[in-house]
Order: C-alpha cells, then structure tokens, then sequence
C-alpha cells in the first residue's frame, strides 16, 4: 500500500542553487516514487512510495540529488497528516486586530529540539520574535514580516549551529496540505 509524503527541500532556487520544478519531478521519480509533483519553486514536493522507511526514504533522496545536482540539499519529511496537525498550531497568543499582524513560519528539524538548543532559541526571543517547540518543528511567530525581524539574515542560522532545517510560511503549508490525499 502507497503512504504519500511530502518533501520540504532546503536551499532550492536560493543562493545560486537553480532548479527547474519539470527537472526536480524527473529526480524523484528517478527514484520510482509515484504521483510526483512539486508545490511552488522553493522545494516542496509531494510524491507516493511504498515505504514505510521515512529514514530510509530521506537518505535516498538526500544521496541522490547530491549526486545529481552536485551539492548537498537536506531533505525533511512529514506525512499530510503530520503537517496538517502542524498546522493546526496557533502562535497568535490571543492578539486579534494586531498591528501588524503576525507571521508564522514552521522550522522543520529531523529530530525534536534538545534542551540546549530550546535554550538558545529562549534567549533569542524577544518583543518581535517568539519560538514554540512541538515534536521536530519550531513554531515562529513574528510581529510583523520575516525581514523586519532581528534574527533575519543569519542570527537565526548561527542558532541552529549548523543543524540541518529548513522553515516554511505557515501559509504554505496550509496550501501545502490542501493539494495531499487526506
């Protein structure tokens, strides 16, 4: 029996890193995933298999597009169940008619947060940005854009120490959830 998944890619179409979305859909069914299609051109991509092995899976398709692509692109997966919980978190903290309003973003780890690292995202929170920890995603509310914030361009990079993640719009991943099977 097929599971669908989605794959949230790092480092697609940023950073010198160009991919068509018809190439990026040819590289996983190279891997022969079923009902491959991509979700706007920042490396989401949802595809069937017949695996359980979500580790498994994500090693495959981590070694593969290296080898294809010729550079690293760390790969996070999650079921359409799993992402439509995760969105279904509100970050809001009760501030209806906030000026402006808040973002969201999700940063995706492969394993939930350690203690240390939940401590240093404690000292970066501030009045604009505050930090959420639920299983392997961090939830990020902004009071305001992502660009406004102090932590954009890098301090939130130097955070992670290295960590493999990727974040996405809150927005996206809704939109995400509406193109899966549930």
């Amino acid at each position: 029996m097929t599971r669908q998944y989605v794959a949230l890619l790092r480092g697609i179409n940023v950073g010198g890193h160009r991919i068509k979305m018809d190439r990026l859909r040819g590289l996983f069914e190279e891997l022969d995933f079923q009902d491959v299609s991509t979700f706007i051109a920042s490396g989401n991509v949802l595809f069937s298999s017949d695996s359980r092995d979500a580790d498994g899976l994500r090693a495959s398709i981590e070694s593969h597009l290296e080898r294809e692509l010729g550079y690293e692109v760390q790969t996070f997966l999650r079921t359409p169940a799993e992402l439509a919980a995760i969105t279904q978190t509100d970050v809001s903290e009760d501030r209806d008619g906030e000026s402006p309003p808040p973002s969201h973003y999700v940063i995706f780890l492969h394993e939930p947060a350690s203690g240390s690292l939940r401590a240093t995202f404690a000292d970066l929170e501030s009045e604009m940005d505050a930090f959420r920890f639920s299983g392997r995603e961090i939830h990020w509310r902004i009071r305001g854009k992502m660009s406004e914030s102090p932590l954009f361009g890098g301090d939130l990079e130097r955070a992670t120490r290295g960590l493999p993640a990727t974040t996405r719009n809150m927005n996206t991943l809704r939109r995400l959830v509406a193109k899966t099977r549930l």
